[in-house]
């Protein structure tokens, strides 16, 4: 599976990206608001510093203006992914967007069939938020699986790009049932790498090795 970091803090970026953690950005309006610069440069910035895709987000509402918006936002360097949102309008400028061979992510996904309909118009990626529906009592899991099933059972290509993962049982079970990728807040990575049982493990291997009185020369 792969991870992408869900953020437009460039620092934060770079740390993940040198650590080999990443293979692309995902962004969105609230984000590029924390960045509190002008979206282009933020984007420009990113581009520069991860080689896969880095999904910036369109704000307009008509597929007209959604294509526009698109294209200036993919001229902005070669990884960009246009980031559309699940709408009708959404899904017209995703396949007008396709077809001239950009790159789309369909964002906002909470149901199996809005994800079949995104894959149907030619995505790249469609993002199901996972989060969002746990925090309806509604199992986001249970979603990523039945988009799995769908994919598999028509030979679709687009990507499950599983997003709004909010806990590390949601990058494991997102990972078990088979999604593409993975968007997480760098936070979350983080946590991933802990253990209580490593850093217990490796408090005892440095206590032996300064008993033993050696040194790596």
């Amino acid at each position: 599976m792969k991870f992408f970091v869900d953020t437009a803090d460039i620092g934060e970026i770079r740390e993940m990206n040198e650590a080999g953690l990443i293979d692309g950005v995902t962004t969105n309006p609230s984000l590029i608001l924390k960045a509190n610069r002008p979206m282009r440069d933020v984007i420009a910035e990113i581009c520069e510093s991860v080689e896969g895709p880095v999904s910036a987000e369109v704000t307009a509402l008509t597929a007209e203006e959604m294509i526009r918006e698109g294209k200036l936002l993919a001229a902005i360097a070669s990884n960009v992914c246009i980031k559309l949102p699940l709408t009708l309008d959404g899904l017209k400028a995703c396949k007008a967007l396709t077809d001239e061979g950009f790159e789309t992510n369909v964002t906002l996904c909470f149901s199996a069939t809005q994800a079949l309909l995104a894959a149907k118009a030619g995505a790249t990626y469609v993002s199901p938020f996972i989060g969002r529906l746990d925090d309806i009592n509604i199992n986001g899991m249970e979603l990523i699986a039945d988009i799995r099933r769908i994919f598999d059972n028509y030979d679709f290509e687009t990507q499950i790009l599983a997003a709004s993962i909010r806990t590390l049982n949601h990058v494991r079970e997102a990972a078990l049932i088979g999604a593409d990728v993975a968007t997480v807040p760098t936070s979350t990575l983080r946590a991933l790498v802990k253990h209580p049982l490593t850093d217990k493990g490796l408090e005892t291997f440095l206590s032996d090795w300064k008993k033993s009185g050696q040194t790596i020369a």
